[in-house]
């Protein structure tokens, strides 16, 4: 249960938050990116209450982060697909899954899910890339620098605030 709400802090982070910040959402996340796709499914693979499973699919349809489809009228069935913002997020929770298994998050001392490339057989992880260049950037090279929508507690954080002479 969220305590605080990030709404209207300038922070994409803190947005992001505000519709996925909860751990039902992230585990509904995951399945739909496994391929899940029904809401019976979605109780049996989360073990998540009918009733927050109904809250947060609510939640992600609003946000338009999932998209619902009936598939059976009597009596009334929907499925539900990660739109294309959904499908962003496949990002976020393989980051969580590659941690996880790295540090062995769940316990089980073995990854439960292997990523590998469909032609060749072999593993791949996410990385930043240089989108013109389409090369892996290190991580010791990535600098981090205010954005078009920063405020001044931003440019404090990293520390490019100006000064008063300066202003």
């Amino acid at each position: 249960m969220k305590t605080k709400s990030f709404a209207g802090m300038r922070c994409s982070v803190a947005g992001a938050l505000e519709i996925i910040g909860d751990r039902w959402i992230l585990l509904l996340l995951r399945d739909l990116g496994l391929g899940l796709s029904r809401y019976d499914d979605f109780r049996k693979s989360c073990g998540i209450p009918t009733t927050t499973l109904s809250k947060r699919l609510q939640l992600l349809e609003e946000h338009g982060v999932v998209e619902r489809t009936r598939y059976n009228e009597r009596p009334p069935r929907d499925e539900y697909h990660l739109t294309e913002k959904g499908r962003d997020l496949w990002k976020v929770t393989t980051a969580l899954r590659e941690w996880g298994d790295r540090w062995d998050a769940s316990g089980y001392g073995a990854p439960t899910i292997e990523v590998v490339d469909r032609d060749s057989g072999n593993e791949v992880r996410l990385a930043l890339v240089d989108p013109k260049t389409g090369r892996v950037v290190p991580r010791d090279r990535i600098l981090l620098r205010p954005g078009p929508g920063a405020d001044e507690r931003v440019h404090a954080m990293l520390g490019t605030a100006k000064t008063k002479a300066e202003k």
